[in-house]
């Protein structure tokens, strides 16, 4: 279907032609032809031509638009296309999906792995713990792999595996060597995962590395905070004392993740990104004062959210802007719940919800924004008219272009 066919769907389902015209009250119905034609432009190269085959998949009722996203997946002959509908198909919340993401872990396609494995992250299915295990041996792709880490922790923390305790002792055993080989890359995603699983079962070998000067101390020592322990606020205490400038940011962050004196913490923070943001050459240093304060939010800590804003909206360089914008995204994804309360008591959201869309643009997240769209459409859905919440949500929808 050429794209001029598609633009008077675009515009009926959104009012007026445009991302941030009204939002309609519900899902729509639409005609197959109307549905596959904007499937089939789901991996087209014109931006808006693929934004606007999004919208109107996204807002196709399910009964309609789960059967024609599951044939894509399966069939479509463009493989960009196969993965777009794929992560489109988790925003409709349908017991289908499960399927179909468990066909797409073995697919040669690396974009559908990364899904599958993302989903069952966030879908733990204790069958799956072997395979999982034995994949970790073999999958090498660059985002791939990670992925595969953050569902083999998840399936670790979750307790619940074939075979029992001989199966998580498997898991958290492979994930523990992990921590130590392969790639810079690749252990930074481990340690992250670990962290955030809180798997105190790894505490020692992240402990080890937050004790080295390098690339890892960062991840390492916001790990230790996520982690929590009895030993953990000796060692960033010690740290603290010994550990470069440069790691000093995530050192804080992780005392604060302890509870222990968080706003001194965030203050240091905030100063660091001010310092860096005035004294040229100091980015790595602004990179890992942003990074702390976006695992604070994640955690919940509304301060942090507060101050990735005040710093990063009227910052006017990129180098500031780009890792504030980024943080503030990431918490957007991760805790979706707590950054819809800050931007809806924000008298300059605009300026507010800018930062967030730059982040959002730089993040490769794709599933995890799936799954924010469809909370903002749902809440939109649900919120009765003319109310602050859902004027909130249609101004996300408008500036963050979906």
């Amino acid at each position: 279907m050429a794209i001029r066919s598609l633009v008077p769907l675009v515009c009926l389902l959104l009012v007026a032609c445009g991302a941030s015209a009204q939002e309609p009250p519900s899902p729509q119905t639409v005609t197959a032809a109307q549905l596959q034609g904007a499937i089939d432009k789901l991996g087209d190269l014109d931006y808006a031509t693929r934004t606007n085959a999004a919208r109107v998949v996204r807002r196709t009722a399910s009964s309609q638009a789960v059967p024609a996203l599951l044939r894509a997946v399966d069939e479509h002959a463009d493989g960009y296309v196969r993965y777009r509908a794929l992560v489109l198909l988790t925003g409709f919340n349908d017991p289908r999906t499960k399927d179909a993401m468990r066909h797409s872990l073995t697919s040669p396609n690396d974009r559908l792995r990364t899904v599958a494995y993302s989903f069952f992250e966030r879908e733990p299915d204790p069958s799956l713990a072997q395979q999982f295990v034995e994949a970790l041996d073999k999958e090498q792709g660059e985002f791939v792999r990670p992925a595969l880490v953050r569902s083999l922790a998840a399936l670790g923390a979750s307790g619940q595996t074939p075979g029992g305790g001989q199966s998580q002792l498997t898991i958290r055993q492979a994930l523990v060597r992990e921590v130590g080989r392969g790639e810079n890359f690749f252990r930074s995603s481990v340690i992250e995962a670990l962290g955030d699983y809180k798997a105190a079962y790894a505490a020692d070998a992240i402990e080890a590395v937050a004790k080295a000067e390098g690339p890892l101390q960062d991840d390492a020592a916001l790990a230790v905070g996520k982690i929590g322990g009895p030993r953990a606020l000796e060692s960033l205490a010690a740290l603290q004392r010994t550990a470069p400038r440069g790691a000093q940011p995530s050192i804080a962050a992780g005392i604060c993740l302890l509870g222990v004196n968080c706003e001194s913490h965030v203050k240091f923070l905030v100063e660091t990104l001010n310092f860096s943001n005035t004294n040229p050459g100091y980015q790595e240093l602004l990179r890992a004062a942003a990074a702390g304060l976006g695992a604070l939010g994640v955690a919940g800590q509304q301060p942090a959210v507060d101050a990735l804003f005040a710093v990063g909206i009227p910052a006017k360089e990129d180098s500031t802007r780009a890792p504030v914008a980024l943080a503030a995204a990431t918490v957007a994804l991760r805790r979706t719940p707590l950054m819809l309360t800050v931007l809806g008591g924000r008298p300059d959201r605009d300026a507010a919800l800018a930062l967030v869309a730059e982040g959002f643009d730089m993040l490769e997240e794709d599933l995890e924004k799936e799954r924010f769209y469809a909370f903002v459409r749902r809440t939109y859905w649900d919120s009765t008219d003319a109310s602050p919440n859902r004027a909130l949500m249609q101004t996300l929808i408008g500036k963050l272009d979906f």
